[in-house]
């Protein structure tokens, strides 16, 4: 068995995509429409890397309620400081960086359009 991809629903989907365009370097890998159904996939992938992200595009959805469960995707970075000033010049909302205690770990979140928060992690 091995990881396929990760879905997420988003509300508007060339702002999703421009989101993860910009903020990660995601390329588009396919996208499959289904006007008769109402629904766009389109996903995505690093370079170098098999896994992809899928959005999921549901015509005319309002948007969708993220509940109160703590879920999230994580990706990995060289330099998450240099990362970190990085989304915050873009202007994409942010947290403070974080570390794990009595450790050199290092993370931050960052939100994309639809409220979902990606953490963005110190590579090992």
């Amino acid at each position: 068995m091995k990881m396929v991809h990760t879905c997420v629903r988003v509300k508007n989907l060339e702002e999703s995509l421009a989101f993860y365009q910009e903020a990660f370097g995601f390329k588009e890998v396919s996208r499959k429409d289904y006007p008769e159904h109402k629904f766009t996939l389109v996903y995505l992938s690093l370079e170098n890397d098999p896994y992809q992200l899928e959005l999921t595009y549901n015509y005319d959805h309002e948007g969708y309620d993220l509940g109160d469960g703590y879920g999230h995707i994580a990706i990995e970075v060289d330099d998450v400081p240099e990362a970190h000033e990085r989304h915050r010049a873009a202007g994409f909302e942010v947290t403070e960086l974080k570390g794990l205690p009595n450790s050199d770990f290092r993370y931050y979140f960052v939100m994309d359009p639809d409220g979902y928060k990606i953490e963005v992690v110190q590579g090992r």
